[in-house]
């Protein structure tokens, strides 16, 4: 996988963290920059982590599915962005206390990262799991991968806190109608690669 689609990826990934980090900062007010950090190692930690957990799970069966991966690769990231696209455009707003206790956050830090579980499902069409081959660094390996979403994740849902608390989070839907239509498009990228249509 190259960096430029794990970096997509990882955008696409991160923006319904990035919503709630707004919605996070708008209730916070004054946001510190301990507190910023907070809320990015809990998101980041599990945009990490589930990825990775889904890619485990996936390559148990690898084998069977081989075949149709880039299918399947396409299908997940399309329903995954299709049902950010929908929660941007017609959910409601949702209300995020200020609450930055580890119960509130370990239940935002799930829900935020149900998507990358599934996602992680679809990189077993794109990436390899040892990190060194043949004694060499491998940068097309699973843990560079969720490392990078995990850190990605964690500077944006920083940032997210920290705007949320100047501007408000009229951003949040935005952000996520953004991030489903990078997952869809990313998908037809690795769809069409795979077919042959681009190289």
């Amino acid at each position: 996988m190259k960096l430029l689609e794990l970096f997509v990826l990882a955008i696409g990934l991160s923006m319904d963290a990035f919503a709630v980090a707004l919605c996070k900062g708008l209730a916070l007010g004054k946001v510190r920059g301990r507190q910023a950090a907070w809320v990015g190692l809990w998101f980041g930690g599990f945009q990490g982590l589930m990825p990775l957990i889904g890619f485990l799970l996936a390559s148990s069966f690898a084998g069977a599915i081989e075949a149709a991966d880039h299918w399947i690769a396409f299908g997940l990231l399309a329903i995954i962005g299709g049902n950010m696209i929908k929660e941007a455009m017609v959910g409601d707003e949702e209300e995020t206390s200020g609450d930055l206790a580890v119960k509130a956050m370990f239940l935002l830090a799930v829900a935020t990262s149900i998507d990358a579980l599934a996602a992680g499902i679809s990189l077993v069409a794109m990436v390899e799991m040892p990190l060194l081959v043949d004694g060499v660094f491998n940068p097309g390996s699973i843990w560079v991968a969720v490392t990078f979403i995990g850190c990605v994740t964690f500077v944006l849902s920083a940032l997210g806190v920290k705007l949320g608390s100047l501007c408000g989070a009229k951003y949040g839907k935005r952000a996520e109608f953004a991030g489903g239509v990078i997952l869809i498009l990313l998908g037809l990228k690795i769809l069409l690669e795979h077919l042959g249509i681009l190289t």
